[in-house]
């Protein structure tokens, strides 16, 4: 088996050109590329990205191949692909999440192909996931593989361990393989199987009786060995051991492939909580979006591994992988690591979801043509999402979905997860089928675990099901401060929970703007106070000082490490420059006037890292420009982007700013092809340029629809049968009502993000004249006042709303005046009619 990284030396085309799949099609003017790649390269964390279509191209050069088969595995690609060699299409995939891939075989030649790759990113009704507040940048994104093999060999994806019994004492090990005879000819297939621990040392072997395999047939073989004294994988000591599978046609080895595994068991329950290898063991963890500075969703392998160790090393020991399925990188990246993983399907729901279009439409589809193959879009997505994840040991649940409740079809909804769990179950009976964001719509009891999201904290608290909170802290402020950020979360640990996610790990490109800013780390990857806070209070680090006050003098660069290995993308450094005082103290801001009398502080001027000689580049190009005024920023004195290199050489790189000393560090990048200087191209400037608002989200915007459906809400009283969410479910009959009947009773509903606001309508429990205020808050500590009816003589059960123009807030509270004489404080709906707003 060969298996060769093609990640170098593209090119790049965006938009659409008929004939771009044609041997002879002139792309001499395409811009060169390696991946993995984005449309939006460089991307800052705006809430703007391109729609639409993108070409890539590559030449390769194959040896003989005699009769063996190849294929193209595409770790990737947002999010529909079609996939062409020598100007004959040879496959596709629709899904933008999950790794793929494609038979070229009889397209494939001796000598030099041509490879090329066709993308759109449009919004597809028919398409996981149809709603977010993320962002959906086109590209092919992830790895792309080349692979070789014999006719007779193991098939993509073909190995599938479980350890159905797993004690400190002894353990089993089951492994199915599946084999293809690609022959014209019956082949006698041998299969062995080895398992070794991480030192190489070999502690169980599972052999197969020879066996005649037709021509063009696929088998299956099951095999089972028992291991004493195992390893056991766990967040404290993650021990991996490897499956080696060996095929032989007759006596002659045809085929071998190596997959990681770990010993270890898991139990989730609903009155005691998870247990994993038997122990209990809460869930500490964080909610994490994959895209990052510069490079948008474009993520290195070592980048994914760098975003685990940083959730790890503020000692949590838990990542949801929100809201899609992850590079398969990053589960490796926490089974090596030790962190527990939930991986999570794209069907995804949103509130305020409105008409089709742009990521903003109802979870489930509204027209009936599209109810089907939506389903088996779904379908699909999970399939392929286990079947590549399912060896990892840190992986404890698969995710059906997040907030699917976002949707007009609710019922149709209800079916899917449930068809959904079935699957799951069909295809992994080993591990649970979890509900991710199931406080609304009554689906939390349709899998195995739920996962509440933001005020089900507060609403489930024992629910009956094993559970967790999927989400905390999702709150509208940045989570700057050297504090938690617990929202409706409660403090105790109760045994039934089995655990916490705050939301979230990063900040992320958001659809919705400011949504975004909610990481415990920033968009370049540098740690906030916040994180600080959680490593103190989980590891017992005490915080570094804040950066000071101070008069900048020189500048610091380092690297997270000094060597790259390899040129093909897979690994990459992360730069961080820090501004510092004359004597090396970190500054944060420029004290320009330290007299007492005229002290002012000024920020900080622009940094510029430029490479000086040698390979690499950054996102932008041969250089970067930090400064605190654009999306390229400079955060309390530091700066930081990951570097990578498509070519092996020594690369010095200077850090400047105007009146401060210069600082230069050296990288090394390993492999060929070398760098000669004079000879190589260097990197080409990609200047960054804030995108315009897209057609598509312009098109989005143009109708306000009901953004406070479904969203957490809180009130100044409730009676128990009659809870603050029954205010905001959509259901004119059911009803909130204050266990106080006295004014001033209040409710207030979180819209989770900042929306402009229009109107609204508002629906009491009967004729009268109910007397009202409604505020508008940031914050929900500070209030403005909007809509003042304290002295209407309106009698109307049913009342429509014009705000103010240019009403824009995250939270909205009504507080009850005056009573009609008989009444009770309660609503029947309280609706808010807006649309995102970026500020």
């Amino acid at each position: 088996r060969v298996r060769r990284n093609l990640n170098r030396d593209w090119k790049f085309f965006r938009g659409d050109l008929a004939g771009a799949e044609r041997i002879d099609f002139d792309d001499s003017s395409w811009q060169p590329i390696g991946l993995p790649h984005t449309f939006d390269l460089p991307y800052f964390r705006t809430p703007e990205f391109y729609v639409g279509y993108g070409w890539y191209r590559k030449t390769i050069e194959l040896d003989e191949l005699r009769s063996r088969r190849a294929l193209l595995e595409f770790d990737g690609v947002f999010q529909v692909a079609e996939v062409f060699v020598n100007g004959t299409r040879v496959g596709g995939h629709r899904g933008g999440y999950t790794a793929f891939s494609v038979e070229i075989t009889h397209a494939v030649r001796v000598g030099v192909n041509i490879i090329a790759v066709r993308v759109n990113n449009l919004w597809d009704p028919r398409l996981a996931p149809r709603a977010g507040e993320h962002i959906f940048s086109g590209g092919v994104y992830r790895d792309v593989n080349l692979i070789v093999t014999n006719p007779l060999h193991l098939t993509w994806n073909g190995t599938s361990i479980s350890t159905p019994h797993v004690s400190p004492e002894s353990a089993t090990v089951n492994v199915k393989t599946v084999i293809r005879n690609d022959h014209a000819d019956a082949r006698v297939c041998k299969l062995k199987s080895r398992v070794c621990d991480a030192g190489g040392n070999q502690v169980a072997v599972i052999d197969s009786v020879a066996r005649s395999i037709p021509p063009y047939w696929t088998v299956s073989h099951h095999g089972e060995a028992r291991v004493e004294r195992p390893k056991l994988w766990h967040p404290d000591h993650p021990h991996l051991y490897t499956v080696t599978t060996a095929i032989y046609d007759g006596d002659t080895l045809v085929d071998d492939c190596e997959s990681p595994f770990g010993f270890r068991s898991i139990e989730w329950t609903a009155d005691h909580g998870f247990f994993l290898n038997g122990e209990h063991l809460y869930l500490r963890g964080a909610n994490v979006h994959q895209d990052r500075a510069g490079w948008g969703i474009a993520s290195t392998r070592t980048g994914c591994e760098r975003d685990v160790r940083l959730i790890k090393e503020a000692g949590f020991n838990f990542i949801r992988g929100a809201h899609y399925p992850h590079h398969r990188a990053f589960a490796e990246a926490c089974d090596r690591l030790g962190v527990l993983f939930w991986s999570e399907l794209s069907f995804w729901g949103k509130g305020g979801f409105g008409p089709e279009g742009y990521w903003n439409a109802s979870a489930y589809p509204t027209s009936e043509a599209d109810f089907a193959p939506f389903e088996e879009s779904c379908r699909q997505q999970l399939r392929e999402m286990i079947e590549q994840n399912r060896n990892s040991p840190s992986i404890i649940a698969w995710s059906l979905c997040n907030e699917a409740f976002f949707t007009y079809n609710l019922d149709r909804t209800r079916a899917l997860l449930s068809d959904l769990a079935n699957l799951s179950h069909e295809l992994d009976p080993t591990r649970p089928a979890a509900i991710g964001g199931a406080q609304r719509g009554d689906v939390d009891k349709i899998g195995d675990v739920a996962g509440y999201n933001g005020d089900g904290a507060r609403l489930f608290v024992n629910p009956g099901v094993p559970n967790m909170v999927s989400e905390y802290g999702a709150i509208s402020k940045p989570h700057d401060a050297y504090e938690p950020f617990w929202g409706e979360l409660q403090q105790e640990r109760f045994n039934w929970r089995a655990g916490q996610a705050i939301w979230a790990g990063f900040d992320y490109g958001s659809i919705a703007g400011r949504q975004g800013l909610k990481g415990i780390i920033n968009h370049f990857r540098l740690p906030k106070r916040s994180w600080h806070w959680y490593r103190n209070a989980y590891r017992g680090i005490a915080p570094p000082p804040a950066p000071c006050e101070g008069v900048p003098a020189m500048l610091r660069l380092d690297a997270d490490k000094a060597t790259i290995t390899g040129t093909d993308a897979t690994d990459d450094v992360q730069l961080i420059v820090t501004v510092c005082d004359a004597a090396g103290t970190h500054v944060g801001a420029s004290l320009v006037s330290p007299t007492p009398r005229a002290r002012h502080i000024s920020p900080l001027q622009p940094i510029i890292l430029t490479i000086e000689s040698g390979p690499g580049e950054f996102p932008t190009g041969p250089s970067i420009t930090f400064d605190a005024s654009t999306d390229i920023q400079i955060v309390a004195g530091q700066a930081a982007i990951e570097f990578r290199s498509y070519h092996a050489g020594t690369t010095l790189i200077r850090a400047t700013s105007p009146g401060l000393r210069d600082a230069t560090i050296t990288i090394t990048t390993t492999g060929e092809p070398a760098f000669i200087p004079g000879v190589t191209p260097p990197a080409l400037p990609r200047p960054y340029t804030p995108p315009p608002p897209s057609q598509a989200s312009i098109d989005a915007l143009k109708n306000a629809v009901n953004v406070a459906r479904d969203r957490p809400c809180r009130a100044s009283s409730e009676q128990s049968n009659h809870p603050a969410r029954f205010a905001n479910d959509g259901d004119d009959q059911s009803l909130w009502i204050a266990a106080d009947d006295e004014p001033p009773a209040w409710w207030q509903v979180d819209l989770e993000g900042f929306y402009q606001i229009s109107g609204g309508r508002l629906v009491f429990e009967t004729v009268g004249n109910y007397r009202y205020t409604i505020a508008l808050s940031d914050d929900a500590t500070s209030w403005t006042s909007a809509i003042d009816r304290s002295q209407t003589l309106n009698t109307n059960r049913v009342r429509n709303e014009i705000y103010p123009v240019g009403a824009n807030a995250r939270y909205v509270r009504i507080t009850f005046v005056a009573l009609p004489r008989g009444a009770r404080p309660a609503l029947a709906e309280f609706e808010v009619h807006g649309i995102f707003s970026v500020r």
